[in-house]
């Protein structure tokens, strides 16, 4: 049987010791004492694996070519590194998505009132706002970029059809 009656439990072993210790269960009952006692002595064996674990990643980095796990531990940390890269391009990968979809879904979408237009309307079919066209737009008479709702062009002054 395990040392601790809800160590294999985990966060029931947790809970159980919780209450406990916040007096939900009295301490001066055999179940109170028992689930005290446990949540010590899980409280303590958590204590004593995090130390250890501590002494031995000091007495590793002292020498690493002394341990026979050297070669198996850095196989990990290189497959570890691989699996960090693909979460990652995995990450960006989702945001590029998310990003596309919200930007497809704000295509047409009137900004006054939210109503989603069809393609090609210039101005809502809800509230008859006018829609800002997608994509940047140029000026027609010396190409420069221009900034949605703008009636001149900065760099020619030259003024731009609706």
């Amino acid at each position: 049987m395990a040392d601790n009656l809800f160590g294999g439990l985990g966060a029931l072993g947790d809970l159980m010791g919780g209450l406990a210790k916040s007096g939900l269960v009295s301490k001066d009952t055999p179940e109170g004492r028992l689930l005290a006692a446990q949540s010590d002595l899980s409280d303590l064996q958590k204590q004593e694996s995090e130390l250890l674990l501590e002494i031995g990643r000091k007495a590793y980095a002292q020498n690493p070519s002394a341990w026979p796990e050297d070669s198996k531990l850095q196989l990990i940390q290189q497959n570890k590194a691989a699996a960090e890269a693909a979460l990652s391009e995995a990450q960006q990968g989702q945001e590029q998505a998310q990003a596309a979809k919200a930007a497809e879904d704000a295509l047409g979408r009137c900004s006054a009132c939210g109503f989603k237009n069809p393609q090609g309307v210039s101005f809502c079919q809800e509230c008859g706002t006018p829609l800002v066209a997608a994509g940047p737009r140029y000026c027609s008479s010396c190409g420069a970029e221009l900034a949605a709702g703008t009636r001149f062009c900065g760099g020619c002054g030259a003024r731009q059809g609706e």
